[in-house]
């Protein structure tokens, strides 16, 4: 190997390497990790498409989850090569819309998904029970569809102040009553309402895939509500041995999405390294 590249092997290792698995962790083998592709545009405008894949696998990571907006249509070929090329595993997208989900399906069918992350819109100066009706009739058609393409339709829990409690969320995904209509549960989201451990214990198996951040509280109630999200993995107020213990009853198998900030290499490989640590995966 010529010095250059021999050096070049090392720069990368030193960035992304992680210690070898001593022990498992209680959920080695159950969740693999992905991350939300506006985390690593920035760290990755200098290489291709297949490039970032493969450091990306470097850093530990074994899916992506790109926002539809962010694969053009005719580009769909490239991310499903550089995805088969590099190993990194296109597990769903992010950005569907009740009512309006054929393309995304489609999109995520192609990448090789199998869910796609659907937000439910709320417009606060109409009627809350108008909306509720007409996203879950929406939603209930689209279930037709998700089915066809094999690829679920996951509701997040988000900041539109709709579905603010768990109890809420599992009336809204019951009554559509579709096992292709499910939650995308994101961890960090909810604290501004709850306490995710008891998110985790609701929502039960209706959570088929999680996302990843943390959130401090008291950083939230001094500085502003989302400088809550400006937080280290892992050090900031929610208890993740509790949400570990509900995930466990459940014996949850599937991804978890780190969406965080966006970073370097090194920074992205530390994300990876801390959703290690709260998941309990090594």
């Amino acid at each position: 190997m010529q010095r250059r590249n021999f050096c070049k092997a090392i720069s990368t290792l030193a960035v992304c390497t992680f210690p070898s698995i001593a022990s498992a962790g209680q959920f080695t083998g159950k969740i693999r990790k992905s991350l939300k592709w506006g985390m690593v545009q920035k760290a990755a405008s200098d290489l291709t498409l297949v490039e970032a894949f493969r450091r990306l696998r470097e850093c530990g990571f074994d899916g992506l989850e790109p926002s539809l907006s962010q694969v053009p249509v005719d580009s769909w070929e490239e991310w499903l090569l550089a995805s088969q090329e590099s190993g990194l595993i296109i597990d769903g997208m992010v950005g569907g819309r009740p009512g309006n989900l054929v393309e995304g399906l489609e999109m995520t069918k192609r990448l090789g998904g199998d869910s796609l992350l659907v937000v439910v819109p709320y417009d606060h100066n109409a009627s809350l029970q108008a909306q509720w009706a007409d996203s879950r009739d929406r939603l209930r058609d689209d279930a037709a569809e998700a089915e066809r393409f094999g690829v679920k339709l996951l509701v997040e829990n988000v900041w539109a102040t709709f579905l603010i409690s768990p109890f809420d969320m599992v009336k809204f995904i019951d009554e559509i009553d579709s096992p292709w209509v499910q939650v995308h549960f994101d961890v960090g989201n909810m604290m501004r309402w709850g306490v995710a451990e008891h998110w985790a214990e609701v929502l039960g198996s209706r959570s088929q895939k999680l996302d990843v951040k943390e959130y401090d509280l008291t950083k939230a109630m001094n500085e502003g509500m989302r400088r809550g999200f400006d937080t280290p993995l892992g050090e900031g107020s929610i208890n993740w041995t509790a949400v570990r213990e509900q995930l466990a009853k459940i014996d949850y198998r599937g991804w978890a999405a780190a969406e965080v900030k966006a970073g370097d290499w090194q920074y992205l490989a530390d994300v990876s390294r801390r959703m290690d640590q709260v998941l309990d995966l090594s």
